[in-house]
């Protein structure tokens, strides 16, 4: 059982304690966003997208369809993912989780479907 909520929020956005832990889920750090500022607890790079399926995506919203398929395809052959999973649900049971991300636009990025998956083997 989870506790608390599992969110996601902007890099670019004020740090709050409403957030609790904060992971950034970016391969890069975020330009112009000094490490105080970002406020983040955990960067786990290893669990975002391959370079080769993000720029072909490139943030286009009518690829979205074609990159969460892409995605859900890397996460569930990436090594990574079962640790993560386990890390996230274990500081769920203490506090909030926000996963921090850089992108512009709020509706067709990784981080939407990293909740998604996530959540879905949380269950």
């Amino acid at each position: 059982m989870i506790n608390y909520p599992l969110t996601m929020k902007r890099v670019y956005e004020k740090s709050e304690k409403e957030d609790g832990y904060r992971i950034l889920v970016d391969r890069i750090w975020p330009r112009g966003v000094s490490r105080e500022k970002a406020d983040i607890d955990d960067w786990t790079k290893e669990i975002t997208p391959t370079t080769k399926i993000r720029k072909e995506f490139d943030h286009q919203p009518q690829k979205f369809d074609w990159f969460k398929k892409a995605y859900w395809a890397e996460l569930e052959s990436n090594p990574y993912a079962q640790e993560f999973i386990e890390h996230v649900f274990d500081e769920l049971q203490q506090s909030p989780v926000t996963f921090v991300y850089a992108a512009k636009d709020e509706q067709f990025n990784h981080v939407v479907i990293l909740i998604e998956f996530v959540q879905t083997k949380m269950q």
